[in-house]
């Protein structure tokens, strides 16, 4: 325990802000996973009404570094790309419902042969030694 009084009210007020801080990620994961409920049960309206909630609050957390930014642009992230595959997926299921036609046989064009590429040889250099010595 510190003796020094800034020390001691330096202890206090970490306490304080570590219990504030505590409390606004958990509030963050809250939102999170009553988003990533909604979208289970497939309730999308209700899940992009909460969206910007949750938006809201990460940015708050980043904003006040309780979580870093990069942190918080991956979380909005996930809980997007969440949300639009669910979108995307619904309009699948109807359309394989409807009765699909068969694709028609791609088009094959003919195999046009080349010739093949000649390699150069490269002839190794003379070493120093096998060289003439120059004259001056």
């Amino acid at each position: 325990m510190p003796n020094i009084k800034s020390a001691k009210k330096r202890v206090i007020v970490n306490q304080k802000k570590t219990e504030q801080n505590k409390n606004i990620r958990s509030e963050v994961k809250t939102e999170i996973k009553k988003v990533e409920a909604l979208i289970k049960e497939n309730k999308i309206e209700e899940a992009k009404a909460l969206l910007p909630k949750a938006f809201a609050l990460i940015d708050s957390a980043a904003s006040k570094n309780i979580i870093h930014a990069n942190n918080a642009a991956n979380k909005k992230a996930k809980l997007a790309k969440k949300l639009d595959a669910v979108k995307v997926d619904a309009p699948v299921k109807a359309a394989e419902e409807v009765k699909e036609e068969p694709a028609p046989a791609p088009v094959v064009e003919e195999a046009v042969q080349e010739e093949p590429v000649k390699k150069t040889v490269r002839k190794p250099r003379a070493k120093k030694a096998d060289a003439e010595p120059k004259a001056e």
